[in-house]
């Protein structure tokens, strides 16, 4: 057997996958980006959208360390829903600013941005909050006062940026803001960031935000701000082609110093889609099932069913979980009506199957859009953000 202690596949820290293949364009885009910001031209900000299980989140960390590595300060968010923005925008700026002020000569230029910051974080606690419930964001200087501290989440963000963005201009480098999930920020924090974008590009700004979010998130963006397109550059991350899939495969093997056949590359290209998640899955199945080097096509066929049972838990079953009944008829009627395939579905055919007035789905499908589980990319059709999950669904004992 396959030393099950070495398995490349196995997730660790983060869930991270062994292998960043097939990003080689996004990643020498983002150079670009970086380069260009630090030089004091002007550039949008990046979004990267596709559905679950492709990798951004993945590859919004290497663009972090990207920009870590340029000495640039960087801080991530993963937005939530019903979640305000100023607690983990904060601490993802603060952690920025601490990247930043290792490299500043001037201590109390860095602790006049940090009391801006401080003055930003502190509005977070509502109005009339006892003082022992207010959140603390561990910043150990004085807060400014009038400054980013209005209440106002559109004022004080970009007044905010701009203090963050020209500290980074002292020592000649940038900041990144990263965000995950960025379909789920709040409608006003939505507009908020636009508005920062907007400013920021304006004034060149060294500041530039990287998000991340389900197919949709280009619509949401554009019903908050009109001029949001011109804003940002939308990146659509898909899943791997043949090759890079494989080689999502061969090269941790090959770190091993372990082998796999042709065959097998073949049946888990077949079994995963290409999907980054997937991949992972049914290759660290395999390495388990195989008894010996090479991992063969055997070895996949009878790993399989283990993976696909991991994969229908932590998943797949996990966000079927999250729904209602009436959701989860919703859902079972998408997975009917597109015979398990991943596409879209128009919402009227939904509510002639399910014999049901359109109206009186709406509040299913608004709140499966707000769980994440489906998106509607056009005005009119719903499709799963999920892959496989019409196949899932239609093959779950109801």
């Amino acid at each position: 057997m396959m030393d099950p202690v070495r398995n490349p596949f196995a997730p660790g820290a983060g869930q991270r996958p062994p292998e960043l293949a097939g990003r080689d364009k996004e990643l020498a885009a983002f150079e670009v980006v970086l380069e260009r910001v630090a030089r004091g031209r002007p550039e949008r900000s990046l979004v990267l959208t596709g559905l679950r299980g492709v990798g951004k989140t993945v590859l919004l960390g290497e663009l972090r360390s990207m920009a870590v590595k340029r000495g640039w300060g960087a801080g991530k968010v993963e937005a939530r829903p019903d979640a305000d923005l100023r607690r983990p925008l904060s601490a993802a700026l603060h952690r920025a600013v601490r990247d930043l002020a290792v490299r500043h000569r001037a201590p109390e230029r860095v602790e006049s941005v940090l009391a801006v910051l401080k003055a930003f974080a502190l509005r977070a606690a509502p109005d009339g909050a006892k003082l022992r419930e207010r959140w603390q964001p561990g910043i150990d200087v004085p807060a400014a006062q009038g400054r980013a501290d209005s209440g106002d989440i559109e004022i004080d963000l970009v007044e905010l940026f701009t203090d963050v963005a020209e500290l980074a201009q002292d020592v000649g480098t940038g900041v990144a803001l990263l965000i995950d999930e960025m379909q789920d920020l709040l409608p006003d924090d939505i507009s908020a960031m636009c508005a920062a974008c907007h400013e920021l590009s304006q004034s060149g700004a060294p500041l530039v935000v990287v998000g991340a979010g389900l197919p949709h998130l280009p619509a949401v963006l554009s019903a908050s701000k009109s001029y949001s397109e011109r804003l940002f550059r939308y990146v659509r991350i898909d899943r791997l082609d043949k090759e890079d899939a494989q080689q999502a495969v061969l090269a941790p093997v090959a770190r091993e110093d372990a082998d796999i056949t042709s065959d097998a590359l073949e049946a888990l290209f077949e079994a995963s889609g290409g999907y980054p998640y997937f991949i992972q899955a049914y290759g660290k199945a395999a390495w388990d099932a195989a008894p010996s080097d090479p991992i063969t096509v055997e070895d996949v066929g009878v790993a399989a069913p283990e993976a696909e049972s991991e994969l229908a838990v932590g998943f797949f079953g996990s966000r079927y979980e999250r729904a209602t009944p009436a959701e989860r008829e919703y859902l079972r009627a998408i997975a009917e009506l597109t015979e398990g395939r991943d596409e879209g579905v128009s919402t009227a055919d939904i509510a002639v199957f399910l014999g049901r007035k359109p109206s009186s789905l709406s509040p299913a499908r608004d709140s499966l859009i707000k769980k994440g589980l489906v998106y509607s990319a056009e005005r009119g059709r719903i499709a799963f953000t999920v892959p496989h999950f019409g196949r899932f669904l239609l093959g779950r004992d109801e």
